[in-house]
């Protein structure tokens, strides 16, 4: 909340308020500007801030599910993108006690879901600084445009941190847009007996007086959106894939059961998608499983997946494939959401053409031939342009997403079609992408092949393409 000014004479208010301009550089003299209260997204307008990024999050977090209470200091190394004399925050509720800006009291006020910052000193273009938020109260739970919810999910015994598409303000203050990715620290303190789970890797864990202090380190840049902290009674498994891959996984033991089969599955859909889309992008993987909250959604956190109930097959193989299409290689902005889940659509149908299931030709055929009755919007919106914001999940970015990709392999062929899939991972490896960049990147691939059709009437057009009648190259 903004600090208050106490009542004073006249002369003093002039005073402390010519005092506050010239600590923060606000007066008309400066040579900088304040940075932009978002980054203009397709969708989500006010999410992500300009005028810097964002290179490491170190948060120090403590949590009580008995009274729901969330305290900690989340402090953001950065480069500033031009010269500020403000910057802001994402931070959707929760109230912030102090904010400092290398070391020095910064001035600072909320309006909805920003935090503008403004330091004491200028910040120079390019140079590295260190903003601390200490901040405390009862997270929210954010519902999205299309009806699901996300953000600060309580369950019966701790709690689901869930980002997609904008939750991670509900939790910690950021420039929560895709676009702008960093490595992560997270220390957690919990009540003894409760487990607390996140990204990356447990570097560290002590328990003492009642309580239990976990920190997890994620050295590969991550976006916000992915980022998860779980928090409950999980039943906690260590393996590693035959490559030494470690693999955690955190599962609720009401789910422990029916979850085994196949989360025993991992290592060898991991060698499998190593195979298929190149070398794995992380340094561990696994996957959260909790029956509990209010998340009705499988979701590619980083390094373990989360998953709402016992995962089958088909789902695990979907989130697995997102750890190189949308956590390695994320989108620039929202309305590339299809190169995710087109992606990782298409990477279940690869699987069950290759696993004695359907062939991804005959899934793309009985999806175009009665797709809509299954999916009734299956036509409604081009992958590549989502209607709005409550539709970036619906099922044109995922079965028409996964149609466009099937429809480059029928002309370029299998071998090509290969190289794209892998060699796209790798060209934007821990990077973000958009669309542009990929039909520019296939077309690159393919010199000798036409993807007008492809890009005007299965990517950006509207309606149901005419039926293209080609098998897949040999």
């Amino acid at each position: 909340m903004p600090r208050t000014v106490p009542l004073a004479p006249v002369a003093l208010l002039l005073a402390s308020a010519l005092t506050a301009s010239a600590l923060t550089a606000c007066d008309a003299g400066v040579h900088g500007t304040p940075g932009g209260s978002g980054l203009r997204d397709p969708y989500f307008a006010k999410m992500g801030n300009g005028g810097y990024d964002v290179t490491h999050y170190a948060l120090d977090l403590a949590y009580d599910p008995d009274d729901e209470h969330l305290s900690g200091t989340a402090t953001l190394t950065a480069r500033a993108r031009q010269d500020l004399t403000a910057f802001n925050l994402d931070l959707k509720g929760l109230d912030v006690e102090r904010v400092t800006v290398d070391g020095d009291e910064a001035r600072w006020n909320r309006a909805g879901q920003e935090l503008t910052v403004r330091p004491h000193d200028d910040l120079d273009e390019g140079r590295t600084f260190k903003v601390a938020v200490r901040y405390s109260g009862t997270p929210e739970t954010i519902t999205d445009p299309d009806g699901s919810e996300e953000g600060w999910l309580p369950t019966d015994d701790g709690v689901l941190a869930l980002g997609e598409p904008t939750g991670s303000m509900a939790w910690f203050p950021g420039n929560h847009h895709p676009s702008d990715k960093a490595s992560y620290d997270l220390t957690i303190t919990v009540p003894e007996g409760l487990q607390a789970v996140s990204n990356g890797e447990l570097t560290r864990q002590r328990t003492a007086d009642g309580r239990t202090t976990s920190t997890w380190h994620t050295a590969e840049p991550m976006a916000s959106y992915v980022a998860t902290l779980a928090i409950g009674d999980y039943d906690i498994r260590r393996a590693e894939t035959p490559s030494g891959l470690p693999v955690y996984t955190a599962v609720d033991p009401a789910e422990a059961d029916a979850s085994r089969e196949v989360l025993a599955r991992i290592p060898e859909v991991m060698a499998w998608s190593e195979e298929t889309f190149g070398p794995y992008p992380f340094s561990s993987t696994g996957a959260i499983v909790d029956r509990q909250g209010d998340a009705g959604y499988a979701l590619e956190t980083q390094n373990r997946p989360f998953f709402p109930g016992a995962p089958d097959t088909a789902t695990l193989v979907h989130e697995l494939a997102h750890q190189w299409y949308g956590d390695s290689v994320t989108p620039r902005s929202w309305r590339d959401m299809w190169l995710n889940e087109g992606f990782a659509t298409y990477a279940e149908w690869l699987w069950d053409e290759e696993h004695g299931g359907d062939s991804a030709q005959e899934t793309f055929d009985e999806l175009y031939a009665h797709g809509e009755d299954v999916y009734d919007d299956l036509w409604s919106f081009p992958p590549g342009r989502p209607s709005g914001a409550a539709h970036i999940s619906d099922s044109p970015v995922y079965q028409r997403g996964a149609m466009v990709l099937h429809r480059i392999r029928q002309t370029v062929g299998d071998a090509v079609f290969a190289g794209v899939l892998r060699g796209w991972a790798a060209a934007h490896r821990h990077g973000t992408a958009d669309t542009g960049e990929f039909t520019a990147y296939v077309e690159q691939r393919a010199p000798d092949k036409d993807f007008d059709e492809i890009w005007d009437d299965w990517l950006y057009g509207d309606g149901k393409p005419a039926d293209p009648g080609a098998e897949p190259g040999r």
